[in-house]
């Protein structure tokens, strides 16, 4: 293949690339594109179009997303009500700089207002989840004047610097991931209860409040600023708390004037089957950070959304953090349209009555497939757990496993493509989470082709 365009290449940049040969795409992603949390070098599949649940190769072979891509298409690809608005928004104003009053900014944040917790009142836009935790643990810095952040062993919060500090998940080992004055807690994994518990009632770490208390006693309340956790618990296993943990939490916190934050990257904006995941035990945090399903991931976007004394605070003290994109006007306007969407179509009920469909099933195939060992979620945020033995609960894989030692999770996900299924998986947790607006045959679909895949399972676990 011809030298890709260098400074020694006599191709003009007048001229256009041969973007419409699939191969030359695949070389330049291997060679000239650094793809995320990856070694380098690998041809990916050429994607060419996508529309409702599903998306295409260049080969026109047909894919399921089982996925929502990165848990961010809540609405599925190319949803014509987004794409409509950001051409619109384009055709008025592309971009004008946060401190500039813009419409679609302004509509937005309103709209966001209207749909969290009672007591949060202002957002400030960000390109993404990592940003909005990064500026969410520095503003309950500033306004407790403690440093120490509380966060959860199995949890994701970004990969820059601070947010990678606070994220238990082991890609945090990949990194110098070593921002000062982060405490970890355990989390409440009902399914494999922490300090020998049999019963979550029994265990304080899956009460919450108490599990945390025994922290502070040895850290110093006074020296925390904020407990950040995800009420569900995204990549790292799709972990739901028993009734009764965010309460508690939120009470412990209260009591020390420690400030909440909840992570809603992956669990907001209708996942869980209600605006927002902490909706479903009526808590209401200090800061609510959210990004992904906000619009479907169609243009960059994120949000950091404070309780009323926190932007009463912002009034006589400077928010500390900025971005040139805070409030791009695209991205605002791809939010508007997809908030009204969810709401107009349902979605948000859609996700309830298929999520509860699903796991029904789920249920019903862990009957004839040995290696299911648990069935967890809300909404369209399920995960399946696979294990060795049902009686012990070994699992299929070791924690964190990759390469051959994860074999046959990975065999699961190949033969998943082949068969037109995009899955993924952490550990030996299958994360099951299509879009919000998946039609129940579609679903059924992809359920039939799961029921196929574990059979991969049972003949690792035989």
């Amino acid at each position: 293949m011809a030298a890709i365009i260098n400074q020694e290449n006599t191709m003009s940049l007048a001229e256009s690339y041969p973007s419409h040969d699939p191969e030359w795409v695949a070389q330049v992603h291997a060679t000239q594109y650094l793809q995320s949390w990856s070694k380098q070098g690998g041809k990916p599949r050429v994607i060419t179009g996508g529309e409702g649940s599903w998306f295409w190769d260049n080969h026109g072979k047909r894919y399921l997303d089982f996925e929502s891509q990165l848990v961010n298409l809540n609405m599925g690809h190319q949803h014509p009500k987004i794409v409509e608005a950001i051409k619109q928004q384009a055709d008025r104003l592309c971009y004008i700089g946060p401190a500039m009053g813009s419409d679609v900014r302004s509509e937005l944040a309103a709209m966001i207002a209207d749909i969290t917790p009672g007591n949060i009142v202002s957002t400030f836009f960000t390109t993404g989840g990592a940003a909005a935790n990064e500026t969410a643990i520095r503003i309950a810095r500033h306004f407790t004047g403690r440093s120490k952040i509380v966060a959860r062993y199995r949890s994701y919060h970004g990969a820059t610097g601070g947010t990678l500090s606070l994220t238990g998940d082991p890609r945090h080992h990949l990194t110098r991931a070593d921002m000062p004055g982060v405490v970890r807690m355990l989390d409440p994994y009902v399914y494999r209860l922490p300090t020998g518990h049999r019963d979550p009632a029994d265990c304080p770490v899956c009460q919450g409040g108490p599990h945390l208390e025994e922290i502070l006693m040895y850290e110093n309340p006074n020296t925390v600023a904020a407990v950040i956790l995800e009420p569900v618990v995204g990549t790292n296993g799709i972990i739901v708390p028993p009734d009764g943990y965010l309460q508690s939490i939120a009470e412990t916190c209260r009591k020390h004037g420690i400030l909440l934050i909840v992570d809603e990257v992956m669990a907001g904006f209708g996942r869980t089957g209600k605006w927002f995941a902490v909706d479903h035990w009526g808590v209401e945090p200090d800061i609510i950070t959210a990004a992904k399903g906000i619009n479907s991931g169609y243009v960059p976007l994120g949000t950091m959304s404070v309780s009323q004394e926190l932007a009463d605070w912002l009034v006589d003290y400077p928010l500390p953090g900025g971005l040139t994109y805070a409030g791009h006007p695209l991205a605002c306007a791809s939010g508007i349209a997809a908030i009204r969407a969810m709401a107009e179509e349902d979605a948000l009920g859609n996700a309830t009555r298929l999520g509860e469909a699903m796991r029904d099933e789920l249920w019903t195939m862990a009957e004839r497939h040995p290696c299911l060992g648990d069935v967890r979620g809300l909404g369209m945020f399920n995960g399946i757990e696979l294990v060795k033995d049902r009686e012990t609960r070994e699992p299929l894989v070791p924690f964190a496993a990759k390469g051959d030692a994860a074999a046959p999770m990975n065999a699961m996900m190949k033969a998943g493509m082949e068969k037109g299924l995009y899955l993924s998986f952490f550990s030996n947790v299958i994360r099951l989470t299509p879009p919000l607006n998946i039609s129940e045959e579609d679903m059924f679909h992809g359920l039939k082709v799961l029921d196929e895949l574990l059979e991969i399972g049972d003949a690792a676990c035989a």
